[in-house]
């Protein structure tokens, strides 16, 4: 899932991890953002050097779309790199575009596709744009998904890229798709970091105490401040990520 901010980043990280880059039998791309791609173009040459004709790139189509950063204390926006599907191609992906859930690894993981948004605090990134339709707005990140996989005898694991979406609308979406309750795991970005998410930290927090998961592990874009509240306020179920670690999620034996 995903492919780092830079090639050197991703390359070294699966070097250190002895992770064999070429048993890769697909790729998913949480959303359009730079810091979740930019290591793609190359990490797909390198695996159809290997004498692959082509990997699946599952993602959705609103992926592609132009977008730029308007922050008002800057004055003016600031643009950032868009994917390419053409230069895609060319490296060796297989672009699966959908907007709804899709099954990988043989159905043992899906997708969520577009997320439903319900609850009343978890809010778009106001500073973020996209072109739609030809104009400016608003950037709805509709191409905001997570993987869900569900584990016999232990429930469901969530994992987001940086929940757009609302790291609550994602999982309880998750809950709908498997038609399941328990959680067991919610790991990756949960996107609280910065003044503008920071007021929600606590609605946050008492809804995923509600939901109940055996472990949160907030990484990525969740913010020290969130990770940190995190941590006192679900400590038998918060677990501090750092870079390599490795979660190893079991069936029940009985």
């Amino acid at each position: 899932m995903d492919a780092a901010v830079t090639p050197t980043c991703l390359f070294n990280n699966a070097k250190l991890l002895k992770a064999d880059l070429n048993n890769l039998e697909a790729i998913i791309l949480s959303h359009g953002h730079p810091d979740h791609f930019l290591g793609l173009e190359e990490l797909l040459k390198f695996i159809n050097g290997e004498g692959k004709k082509g990997i699946p790139l599952f993602l959705h189509p609103e992926a592609f779309l132009e977008r730029h950063l308007n922050i008002p204390a800057v004055g003016h926006p600031a643009s950032m790199p868009s994917l390419n599907e053409g230069i895609l191609k060319a490296a060796g992906a297989v672009p699966i575009k959908s907007e709804k859930p899709v099954p990988v690894a043989g159905g043992l993981i899906y997708t969520t596709g577009e997320v439903e948004r319900i609850t009343s605090f978890e809010k778009i990134f106001p500073w973020a744009e996209a072109k739609l339709d030809g104009n400016w707005v608003s950037d709805p990140f509709r191409d905001d998904q997570g993987l869900v996989i569900k584990i016999k005898g232990k429930g469901l694991v969530v994992i987001s890229g940086c929940a757009h979406a609302g790291i609550i609308n994602t999982v309880e979406y998750a809950k709908k798709l498997a038609g399941a309750d328990k959680v067991h795991a919610v790991l990756g970005g949960f996107h609280l970091t910065g003044r503008i998410f920071e007021p929600i930290i606590q609605s946050t927090i008492d809804e995923m105490r509600r939901i109940k998961p055996d472990y949160v592990i907030p990484m990525h874009c969740s913010g020290w401040k969130a990770i940190n509240r995190f941590a006192e306020e679900m400590p038998e179920q918060f677990l501090l990520n750092t870079v390599g670690t490795t979660y190893v999620f079991e069936e029940a034996l009985s």
